[in-house]
């Protein structure tokens, strides 16, 4: 079966092999089947493998966005004497206070610019300072910039204060290696939509079961996003509380074997080639990015919009998507950006030939001359 190849740059969902689309095409089942558990069971260990040990760490599977898997660890596992303290230094750390300020816990918000490393100097004076701080939570990948945080770094400030800690690696997670023990990481997030190259439709919360199971005295403050719930009846009944998306696990089971045979590490070197050859490519024809070299995640680039009279972002867009390249919009701080994302089945060539038609439109726009 042919499937037509549509070339993802934006953040995610990302381009899936046309391996991973027919995996869904399966034989309907009722989700509450043994057989179907056991997929789950599955998806939940293999994941757990890619960042920690299955005997110490478990992955709790929802359906929904990321969004909803980081809502479920921040409304679940923080008690109503906690104190959170989150890194905002993007979109989605800003997303992360919203979340905590609905669910009124008690959260102290550490300010650091999207486009620089955290000054983890004055994180340790905030930490002195607020007494009785319990989490921290944090971006692994700033999505919106391709800031790469220093999460190691953060864990250890976490060991030596006694603060559990919460990474949002959605961007990150099954690219860039992560050692959830060594990291001192506590609840991990991601989906099944970004770098491990699945279907959108799945979040799933990695956690320290130690740490998850004290969690289970808290009062519920949701019914379907609480973690400890989910997990338990999981180990219950080896099945979820709700209706889980079927096809898209059957779509995430094939990815998770695709990401074995590859294995992280060499993903991680596909993913940088890309980028490396974007950067080369962009600075060739006069623009600028946002992250310096040395910060970067070379995964999602930020690239400021060409100066120029002719340029408008939705006629771009849509003289890359007449051409089978879809691309996103940004807005950072002051700049005024467009992000190209060199996750999902992709390699240098797709860059390659992205970087053609970009030329072709600046050509076009009279930014560059031939």
């Amino acid at each position: 079966m042919q499937i037509k190849r549509n070339v993802l740059l934006n953040p995610g969902p990302a381009t899936t092999t046309d391996s991973v689309k027919l995996a869904q095409v399966v034989t309907d089942i009722c989700p509450r089947e043994k057989e179907f558990g056991d997929l789950m069971e599955y998806c939940a260990t293999e994941i757990t493998k890619f960042v920690g040990d299955p005997k110490d760490y478990a992955t709790v599977l929802f359906g929904g966005s990321g969004t909803a898997t980081v809502e479920a660890i921040l409304s679940s596992v923080v008690p109503d004497n906690g104190r959170i303290l989150i890194i905002d230094n993007g979109a989605y750390g800003k997303r992360m206070c919203q979340i905590t300020k609905i669910y009124k816990l008690d959260t102290v918000v550490f300010e650091s610019s999207s486009i620089e490393p955290i000054d983890l100097k004055a994180l340790e004076e905030v930490i002195k300072r607020e007494k009785g701080l319990t989490h921290l939570a944090m971006i692994h990948h700033e999505t919106t910039t391709g800031l790469l945080n220093d999460i190691t770094a953060v864990g250890k400030l976490c060991a030596n204060y006694d603060i559990s800690f919460i990474v949002d690696s959605m961007s990150g997670f099954a690219a860039i290696p992560v050692d959830m023990k060594a990291m001192n990481i506590d609840y991990l997030a991601a989906s099944s939509n970004k770098n491990i190259q699945g279907m959108a439709g799945i979040g799933f919360a990695i956690c320290n079961k130690k740490a998850l199971l004290e969690t289970e005295s808290i009062p519920m403050r949701n019914l379907y996003l609480n973690l400890y719930a989910q997990y338990a009846y999981f180990e219950k009944t080896h099945q979820t509380r709700f209706t889980p998306p079927v096809q898209t696990f059957y779509a995430l089971k094939q990815a998770i074997i695709e990401t074995k045979e590859e294995t992280i590490a060499k993903r991680y070197d596909r993913y940088a080639k890309s980028w490396e050859t974007l950067l080369s490519g962009i600075e060739e024809m006069g623009l600028e990015y946002l992250i310096d070299k040395e910060h970067h995640s070379k995964i999602i680039t930020s690239i400021i919009e060409p100066k120029n009279d002719k340029y408008d972002f939705d006629e771009m867009h849509d003289f890359f998507f007449e051409r089978g390249f879809t691309i996103y919009p940004g807005k950072v701080n002051n700049y005024d950006t467009f992000r190209i994302s060199n996750i999902g089945q992709i390699d240098y060539t797709d860059i390659q030939n992205f970087l053609q038609v970009l030329k072709e439109y600046l050509l076009k726009i009279g930014f560059i001359s031939a």
